[in-house]
């Protein structure tokens, strides 16, 4: 029986209720993004945290090579300054070294000269003192003796070979023949400051061969060694035959033992005279028959043995460089010579 009344309930209240309705149920969006924000900066963190030491490693290695590239590359300018100062002071000592020889060797070149000057004119002034007192020999004995000679004294010549002047005579120039030979030894020795070795023939005929031979070379070496300039060997065809191959050893035109001195043999000729008419080869030859028929006679056992005439062939060759004969002087002393 009663009545029932219904109220409508207000729209602006419904739609009220709808909005907080659907405010409540409206999912969250921020609450995620805030999540996801806090998931991303920690991994962000524990990415930086595992990678900053090999970052940090990496910066350290970068300034460590760069430190080490710095005294590396000042090491690098160092070594080439030194390079290039090296290359400097070896240009200057091969332009420097040169220089200096050039100019030594004009120095001592010059003092030399002077002294090979010197040297010569000495000798030729005892030459020309020799030549007026001797006045009966052949004008070309002094020339061919002085040029023969003359030869030795330059020094700034290579010598090749020693010089060889073999002096005959006869026997009634006997005394010249030994005085003259004595005389232009002494010339050649003393314009040198040097003396003179002197072996005579003679003492040493009787004598083994063998043993003379010896003694000859120790002589000849021994003087020559001690700055000796010319032997005098007197009377050459005395020697015992087999001994006078020893000088092949001093004589040799290639392989002398000392190639800067002069060696001057005498031959006493068993004739009286030479003739004044003969020709210089001619007395040459009759000096070569001379010491064949004296060195390889058969008359003679200890000549014929020691000798033969293959071996005097090459002897010859070697003593017989310039052979000059010597004629008679007047006025000469009787003892010793002028």
């Amino acid at each position: 029986g009663g009545t029932t009344v219904y109220f409508e309930e207000n729209p602006v209240k419904e739609n009220a209720k709808a909005y907080d309705s659907n405010k409540t149920e409206k999912p969250n969006i921020s609450a995620p993004l805030k999540e996801i924000k806090a998931d991303f900066l920690e991994k962000n963190q524990e990415r930086y945290s595992t990678y900053a030491p090999q970052s940090r490693s990496k910066s350290r290695y970068q300034s460590s090579t760069e430190k080490q590239s710095q005294p590396l590359a000042k090491n690098e300018g160092e070594s080439q300054n030194g390079f290039h100062k090296m290359w400097t002071l070896l240009l200057v000592l091969l332009i420097c070294v040169p220089l200096l020889y050039v100019l030594w060797s004009g120095i001592q070149g010059g003092t030399s000269s002077r002294k090979d000057a010197e040297i010569l004119q000495e000798f030729r002034a005892r030459m020309e003192k020799l030549k007026n007192t001797y006045q009966s020999q052949d004008p070309k004995l002094w020339r061919k003796a002085r040029v023969s000679l003359e030869k030795r004294l330059n020094s700034s010549h290579v010598h090749l070979e020693p010089a060889i002047l073999l002096l005959t005579a006869g026997q009634e120039a006997e005394k010249a023949l030994r005085c003259l030979s004595n005389e232009i030894a002494n010339a050649f020795a003393s314009s040198q400051n040097a003396t003179t070795i002197s072996i005579d023939g003679v003492d040493k005929a009787v004598l083994d061969s063998d043993a003379v031979k010896l003694e000859v070379d120790t002589q000849l070496s021994s003087g020559f060694s001690e700055g000796k300039k010319v032997a005098v060997v007197h009377r050459f065809e005395s020697l015992p035959a087999g001994s006078t191959l020893i000088f092949y050893k001093y004589c040799d035109h290639e392989n002398a033992a000392f190639k800067d001195v002069a060696l001057l043999l005498t031959v006493l000729l068993d004739e009286q005279s030479l003739r004044k008419s003969l020709t210089f080869q001619e007395v040459e030859e009759k000096v070569r028959d001379f010491l064949w028929a004296k060195f390889t006679s058969s008359d003679v056992p200890s000549s014929y043995n020691g000798m033969d005439t293959d071996k005097l062939s090459g002897l010859w060759s070697r003593i017989s460089h310039l052979v000059l004969p010597v004629w008679p002087e007047k006025g000469l002393p009787l003892e010793g010579c002028t």
